[in-house]
């Protein structure tokens, strides 16, 4: 099977399917997440200096009437906002200093000082940087609830349709037509809840209480019944030959029953924001069976796989690559509260360390820090490649190529 993206495809083809869906999707995130931060600064009292939408040097933008300088970069794998002091945090903080061009360190003016980040209260720093994985989130639960106002949430009834023999659900004793109101005491209301909560359990026992069906499309709710059902773990490969390792019980959702739940904006915003909170928690769960050994690490994936998967969404329509706006929003304003120093929550880190001790970190401790988050970051970004290549049979194929 041949899993190369775009081996089979001409240049244009492959930057249309999978590189244009990709830079959009990442600059629009990454413009979400520092505007976050931008317009926090900005309510704070802060200059902002720079507003980059990629890395590198600049390819087109404008300054603004207060002084920021808008623009576009040439690797588009991120961005940045860069405040007013930001160029020697730790000399900032320490000595109210600014760098100028040319590299040229000064005192900086009483004016200045009150513009300038890091001279800033503790919670308005805070605040700033909190903001950019925070507005993460609010994009995606906008996102959300703007679909399931338009057309729904995807609703299937909680309900044993099939049971494929053998299976932990039958060994367990479940039985066809019973209701699933709650698996480890989290109420479920829909099957796709089935799906996602028993997906990310690998080989770890659940609770799962059920209700017996009496007929005449009524339950017996008033005798719940609690099932230890333990999932198994089926290595699954994607069409890009990416493999992930989900658990399975052998339910069958009921064969043409699946509708879509109509909201208002209240109750779709209400909906969205559990989804949110739903796939954050799985995401956490997953990322700890990975550090745990319980999940293989070859399902941390970089840039690549995001490349493949917004090509196929985009291709699946707007709907679908809406959907993975959101997800990967979600992904995105989670992994920035990881307290790993580089990212925002190590910065949010420092500051709690600094709220208990009174005074910033001094910086020796800061440069330290930010140098071992580098290491981390950079570490992680590479082992993720790697992954994206060798499940794609990078090598293999160039091996072929070159032979």
């Amino acid at each position: 099977m041949e899993t190369v993206l775009g081996a089979l495809q001409t240049p244009l083809d492959f930057m249309m399917n999978y590189g244009l869906p990709f830079i959009l999707v990442i600059s629009v995130l990454v413009f979400v997440h520092e505007w976050g931060h931008y317009i926090v600064a900005r309510m704070c009292g802060v200059r902002v200096e720079k507003f980059s939408i990629g890395f590198g040097r600049e390819l087109f933008g404008y300054t603004d009437k207060n002084g920021t300088r808008w623009k576009f970069s040439l690797i588009p794998l991120g961005g940045y906002v860069q405040m007013f002091g930001d160029t020697d945090p730790a000399s900032a903080q320490y000595e109210d200093t600014v760098e100028e061009k040319g590299g040229k360190i000064r005192k900086m003016t009483a004016k200045e000082k009150k513009v300038a980040f890091y001279t800033q209260k503790l919670w308005k720093r805070a605040a700033i940087v909190f903001a950019g994985p925070a507005i993460n989130y609010i994009f995606a639960i906008i996102l959300f609830a703007g679909l399931y106002v338009y057309q729904g949430q995807p609703y299937t009834p909680p309900v044993a349709g099939t049971l494929v023999e053998g299976a932990p659900a039958e060994r367990a004793g479940i039985q066809v037509d019973d209701k699933i109101i709650a698996i480890n005491g989290g109420r479920i209301h829909r099957f796709e809840d089935i799906v996602q909560a028993v997906s990310v359990n690998l080989n770890t026992p659940m609770d799962v209480t059920v209700v017996r069906f009496v007929g005449d499309d009524e339950w017996d709710m008033e005798t719940p019944i609690t099932l230890r059902i333990t999932p198994e773990v089926l290595s699954i490969q994607d069409n890009f030959g990416f493999r992930h390792e989900v658990g399975r019980i052998g339910i069958i959702s009921p064969p043409g029953q699946m509708a879509m739940q109509e909201h208002n904006i209240a109750t779709a915003t209400w909906a969205a924001t559990k989804e949110t909170m739903r796939l954050t928690a799985l995401t956490l769960k997953g990322v700890w069976q990975m550090i745990s050994g319980v999940r293989s690490a070859e399902e941390l994936g970089g840039v690549l796989r995001i490349g493949a998967y917004a090509g196929e969404f985009a291709q699946s329509g707007l709907i679908a690559f809406i959907t993975f706006s959101a997800l990967l929003s979600v992904n995105l304003g989670l992994i920035n509260l990881f307290p790993i120093p580089l990212l925002d929550g190590g910065h949010l880190m420092l500051y709690a360390i600094e709220a208990i001790k009174g005074k910033p970190v001094s910086p020796k401790v800061q440069e330290y820090a930010l140098r071992t988050g580098l290491v981390m970051v950079l570490g992680l970004m590479l082992f993720a490649t790697w992954n994206d290549l060798v499940q794609l049979r990078f090598f293999e194929y160039l091996s072929n190529f070159v032979s």
